[in-house]
């Protein structure tokens, strides 16, 4: 799958874990939160969404942000497996 207007944003919190961003860059704007977890292997597993955001010009335009949403959670597992077909992973922000 192809997914041109998205990056992967990874970061370090205060507590020492890891939060991890999905954003797409095109309209309709989008940035999307997930949770994952470490194995004791030292991989990271998907988790659930934790957090949607959206800018609020664009509010209502569900089924838009419904196929993007998707699209997102997608491309999040793509990035952790190092898929090398994304090309446009931004990694350990």
């Amino acid at each position: 799958m192809d997914f041109p207007h998205f990056v992967s944003i990874e970061q370090e919190s205060t507590d020492g874990g890891r939060h991890y961003f999905v954003v797409h860059t095109h309209d309709p704007k989008l940035a999307v939160k997930f949770a994952a977890e470490t194995t004791a292997e030292g991989k990271v597993k998907p988790g659930s969404i934790q957090q949607v955001s959206v800018p609020n010009s664009w509010a209502g335009e569900y089924s838009q942000y419904a196929k993007l949403l998707s699209k997102a959670e997608k491309f999040f597992r793509a990035s952790l497996s190092k898929d090398p077909s994304l090309g446009g992973r931004l990694g350990n922000g």
